[in-house]
């Protein structure tokens, strides 16, 4: 079932403020892309500097060892950077596009590293005269920290199995957050044998480069991960208002804070929170504000997926709160076009609410870009699955705002994804910019949909936070 609000329900209107904070100096995905492609040109200068006239095969091996570890130290460093929630990376690639380089570069990170093992203990092997595992026992004995070095690798090779897309479905998620902090044990375990045995750091010179990069890198993740966040939970004083249920299993969270202005977040981004209660403290979720953010206020709506989340439900006011971000690029200013279709599935309205909103309060005059028409497309099973519908229906009073619920099962008779049939609600559809927001599987029938109806691949617009 279709249906377009014709009746609102009025609730009362609050103004919203939006964020003073100048924009943010952020790096392309491409000038990112520069940066570590001159940095593997500087690893692999290293290595070549000190490369000799190499004879046998067994030198050739250990050549090549040392050239896989080189970049897989260089790759650790940029995978920890990464990590940092700088938000320079952070809004210049959106976390969709940051996930994805996060795993890609835990595949190359592991395969170099496991390459680097096998190559250099074959190489010295071959040189030796002597067998691969009788090698490796003697590396594991003889040479310094080669023993942490390997347990780091170990340690490596659990986070990534844990990852996998496979394996990542079926744990929980503090399951997984758990396991991911064992990447920096591992990367401690391993440095010391990189400076004390790698044959490319005698140099002082070179020695002093890896570790200022190091240096750097711990910098970032120190800063942003922990200091930042503290600092702004100190300036900020934030704490929860009050806890609203919007449906069964469904909560409004609302946290107070002061000059929450300065804080710049924009419509469709997310925070990373940490409430601190005795049994969520320890960790943060990543959660996208439902409303507009005040100079008090800030919100979010949770549903109940899983052990944190469920904890969530019976939070009470007074809790005190540690919010990471503003994150993501998944905002208005994506747009390329004229028109956006806001398409919602399940708990994903959230981000696409706050997106409804700004654009029920922007007619274009003070942008680049008219408003043009703006069309929410939100997607349920049950009717009772459909939540913040008054304040929906209070949005779509501007004139030049469309609000459809769409009711029914995947694939249905009244699934608007299937076939063209968004293109018969919409049509000047492949005009428009479409955002979208819900499950995994939600998500890729609705960029099929989209792509089927001649919407093009760029004015498609998704974020996914899942690390």
């Amino acid at each position: 079932m279709t249906t377009t609000l014709a009746h609102p329900i009025p609730t009362p209107e609050s103004a919203r403020a939006r964020g003073s904070r100048p924009a943010r100096r952020t790096v392309s995905e491409r000038g990112l892309l520069t940066v570590v492609l001159a940095g593997t040109a500087a690893v692999l200068g290293l290595w070549w500097h000190d490369t000799t006239i190499l004879a046998g095969l067994g030198e050739w091996l250990t050549s090549a060892g040392r050239l896989t570890g080189l970049l897989g130290g260089y790759a650790v460093a940029v995978i920890l950077l990464l990590m940092s929630r700088a938000p320079w990376i952070e809004h210049g690639l959106g976390s969709d596009r940051l996930a994805r380089w996060h795993a890609m570069g835990g595949r190359y990170l592991l395969s170099l590293l496991i390459a680097h093992a096998v190559l250099i203990t074959w190489g010295y092997a071959i040189t030796a005269q002597t067998g691969f595992l009788a090698e490796a026992s003697t590396l594991l004995v003889a040479v310094p920290n080669v023993l942490l070095a390997t347990i780091g690798l170990g340690l490596l090779v659990v986070v990534g199995a844990i990852s996998a897309r496979t394996v990542r479905r079926r744990v929980s998620y503090e399951t997984w957050y758990l396991i991911h902090l064992l990447t920096y044990i591992a990367v401690a375990l391993s440095f010391l044998h990189v400076l004390s045995a790698g044959a490319d750091f005698q140099t002082g010179w070179a020695k002093a480069a890896w570790i200022a990069l190091y240096a750097a890198v711990g910098a970032a993740l120190l800063w942003y991960r922990w200091l930042v966040p503290v600092r702004d939970a100190l300036r900020h004083r934030l704490r929860v208002a009050s806890v609203t249920t919007e449906a069964p299993g469904v909560v409004s969270i609302t946290v107070a804070g002061e000059g929450l202005d300065r804080l710049g977040a924009q419509p469709g981004q997310f925070f990373r929170w940490r409430f601190l209660t005795p049994s969520g403290w320890w960790q943060s979720h990543p959660f996208s504000l439902s409303a507009t953010p005040t100079d008090t206020e800030l919100r979010i709506t949770v549903k109940d997926l899983g052990d944190h989340s469920r904890d969530l439900q019976r939070l009470r006011p007074g809790t005190k709160v540690i919010a990471e971000g503003p994150y993501g690029a998944f905002t208005p200013a994506r747009r390329r076009g004229h028109g956006v279709l806001l398409l919602a599935g399940g708990i994903g309205i959230t981000p696409l609410r706050t997106m409804l909103e700004h654009h029920a309060h922007d007619t274009g005059a003070d942008t680049e870009l008219d408003a043009g028409p703006v069309t929410l497309l939100y997607r349920a099973n049950h009717a009772e699955e459909i939540i913040l519908a008054h304040e929906l229906d209070t949005l779509a009073r501007a004139e030049h705002i469309e609000v459809h619920y769409v009711l029914g099962a995947p694939g249905s008779d009244t699934d608007v994804l299937v076939d063209h049939r968004l293109r018969h609600l919409i049509p000047d559809l492949e005009d428009r910019d479409a955002f979208v927001c819900g499950p995994p599987r939600f998500m890729d029938a609705a960029r099929d949909s989209l792509l089927r109806c001649g919407v093009p691949a760029r004015h498609i617009h998704t974020e996914q936070f899942t690390f």
